[in-house]
């Protein structure tokens, strides 16, 4: 997915092999990106103390494919002119951004963000898993199973064992941002097999309209008509979740790839989670329990084994020749 279309959260995708060098000005932009993404988590959270989430879901789309179609206009990128490739942008759309946010959203109401934020990072494990599942050139290595074992083991971690003697409203909220990771990861299947040569902004623009035509229609028929009479901090909640965290971050996203590859990219899975932590903590006030932590730590482990680079730099470390003196 990273070569061909954005992801609202960061996550790992299909032949992420792709890695540069990371300029100060990369990790700037990926920096920045963190924070962006970071904060959604937040936005929803304000949002939705008087819009519902299918609504949230529905402005976010419309205004982000409002702010991405005149920039695919600007740059002169080409346009999808086909019904098939308009089908294939809905059914992306969908994958990537309706279902997505829709269920992110809904757990927003009964689990921590901060909590919210660590399960999203399973998208990555999700990622290279569904990768290995559909496509014959990403079968799992050895290094890819124990980084995906790794994040398996973190998501037990956060869930917690009392998840298994019942699901109460914060237990669903938890699958609900599972069932998030898993629909980002089928997305990357669907990008991977469908939309190949589509200029990535384009896709952008395309799919969030096609997450649009989903929503609104949905949101009006479950929760009634939009309310017009909203708080500033909503409004200000639904602006910064649909023009930041999402238009402005899928245009970072890609100038992200375009100076330091794809590849690079999986960092800001790392660098998500504790912007969302800490918010949610300082205006929340969150309390997160200690095995949300430890579990977000194997997640981060296991996403630091599916990149790879730490271990190819130990092992040529212990290959290199012992200095004589």
């Amino acid at each position: 997915m990273f070569r061909i279309a954005p992801i609202p959260a960061a996550c790992t995708v299909p032949g992420m092999t792709v890695q540069k060098t990371m300029t100060n000005a990369a990790w700037a932009q990926l920096g920045l990106l963190a924070l962006i993404w970071g904060g959604s988590f937040l936005s929803v959270r304000v949002a939705l103390d008087e819009v519902g989430p299918m609504w949230i879901v529905g402005h976010r789309a419309v205004w982000a494919a409002l702010v991405l179609w005149p920039v695919v206009m600007l740059r002169r990128l080409p346009l999808p002119r086909s019904w098939r490739l308009w089908a294939v942008l809905v059914v992306m759309g969908a994958l990537n951004n309706a279902i997505p946010f829709g269920l992110l959203a809904w757990g927003q109401q009964h689990v921590e963000t901060g909590l919210i934020a660590i399960l999203n990072a399973a998208t990555a494990i999700f990622g290279v898993l569904f990768a290995a599942i559909f496509f014959a050139d990403e079968r799992l290595s050895a290094r890819k199973a124990l980084g995906v074992a790794l994040g398996f083991s973190g998501v037990v971690w956060v869930i917690g064992p009392a998840a298994l003697s019942g699901f109460d409203l914060g237990a669903l909220g938890q699958v609900a941002a599972i069932g998030a990771t898993i629909s980002y990861a089928l997305a990357g299947v669907w990008a991977r097999k469908k939309m190949g040569g589509l200029p990535p902004l384009t896709a952008a623009a395309g799919m969030t309209t096609g997450a649009a035509l989903i929503m609104v229609p949905l949101a009006w028929l479950l929760e009634g008509a939009p309310r017009l009479d909203l708080a500033p901090a909503t409004i200000a909640g639904l602006a910064y979740v649909s023009i930041g965290s999402t238009a402005l971050a899928y245009i970072i996203y890609y100038r992200v790839i375009a100076i330091a590859g794809s590849g690079n990219v999986l960092l800001v899975t790392l660098m998500v989670a504790p912007v969302a932590i800490l918010l949610g903590v300082v205006v929340l006030d969150e309390t997160l329990p200690v095995r949300a932590y430890a579990g977000f730590a194997a997640l981060a482990a296991g996403l630091v084994v599916l990149d790879g680079r730490l271990l190819r730099r130990a092992r040529a470390r212990g290959a290199a020749p012992a200095p004589k003196f």
